[in-house]
């Protein structure tokens, strides 16, 4: 028997159909790695979701810009007026938005701080080390997020008393400072983003817990503390239960300056817009430098999961 014989079908193919079934095959992998381009129902439905989002802020901008007695006219004005940088000059001094940012920017940059440190950690602990209880414990910090923060204000508001910090920022700080959301979020990541093996290297190669967690966890978790961090600071700016009861218009958060704005018997309105727009634009500078990092965390902790 000869070899060609015993040659398989697919083995005897002519140089022609190898040709085709190796350029049908190139075909598929280049039309795999082409990006795929939306067409115009894409954009319009984006449009319109972005305007509806985008329609809170333009309206705010258009009635910081009026007067009072515009706003209460019919229809309402739908185009920027003249009168925005007066009611700006107007809301800034009324309200003493200067101190109010920068307390709200110490208690804002200090809670993200805290929480995105302390909830890295204990989400470490809860994804990697082993120890007793560490389910139980895991389960509690979750159950927590089930009570009503109204529940707390009281106590909390009586303990603070007794510590002797009323109308002061720590008053806002502590207790916001360690998020049960925040160590589940980070928990949920490291998980699946840092291996195991990873870590018992670094103990191999003789590398402290702190080493390990300062060169190995933080490099990880670095998405999803980008992320956390951006909604901790986002919650904690606008923040207005807690900081109401806890501070005075003497030492005011921006969201407490603000409830100061329009408390005259006819409220100015348009006042009242201008200063919420003073207080929304440090949100949306936040954003928009650092909002690429987070959109590439969250795409990065897609991926990876």
């Amino acid at each position: 028997m000869t070899t060609s014989e015993l040659t398989p079908p697919q083995a005897q193919a002519t140089p022609a159909e190898k040709d085709g079934r190796n350029g049908s095959g190139r075909r598929r992998l280049m039309g795999a790695g082409k990006q795929m381009h939306a067409g115009p129902v894409t954009y319009a439905v984006l449009a319109v979701f972005a305007l509806v989002s985008l329609a809170p802020l333009l309206w705010t901008v258009v009635a910081a810009s009026r007067t009072n007695q515009r706003l209460a006219q019919t229809p309402p004005p739908l185009w920027i007026g003249g009168n925005l940088f007066k009611n700006l000059e107007a809301a800034w001094n009324e309200a003493s938005l200067g101190t109010a940012m920068l307390n709200s920017l110490i208690v804002a940059g200090t809670i993200t701080v805290g929480t995105v440190l302390f909830s890295t950690l204990a989400g470490f602990a809860f994804a990697k080390l082993r120890f007793k209880f560490s389910n139980v414990l895991l389960l509690l910090t979750i159950g927590t997020m089930m009570i009503p923060p109204q529940l707390a204000i009281v106590p909390l508001y009586l303990w603070m008393s007794e510590l002797g910090w009323s109308n002061q920022l720590q008053t806002v700080i502590l207790p916001t400072v360690v998020s049960a959301f925040g160590t589940f979020f980070m928990r949920q990541y490291l998980v699946q983003a840092l291996p195991g093996e990873l870590i018992e290297a670094a103990r191999v190669d003789g590398a402290s817990s702190l080493r390990i967690v300062w060169h190995v966890v933080f490099p990880a978790a670095r998405p999803a503390m980008a992320v956390l961090g951006l909604l901790t600071f986002v919650m904690a700016w606008n923040d207005f239960l807690w900081p109401i009861i806890a501070l005075t218009q003497q030492n005011p958060t921006v969201q407490v300056a603000l409830n100061s704005l329009g408390t005259g018997y006819i409220p100015d309105q348009a006042v009242i817009m201008a200063g919420a727009l003073l207080g929304t634009l440090p949100l949306l500078i936040a954003f928009l430098l650092f909002g690429k990092q987070i959109v590439g965390g969250i795409m990065q902790g897609a991926i990876k999961g």
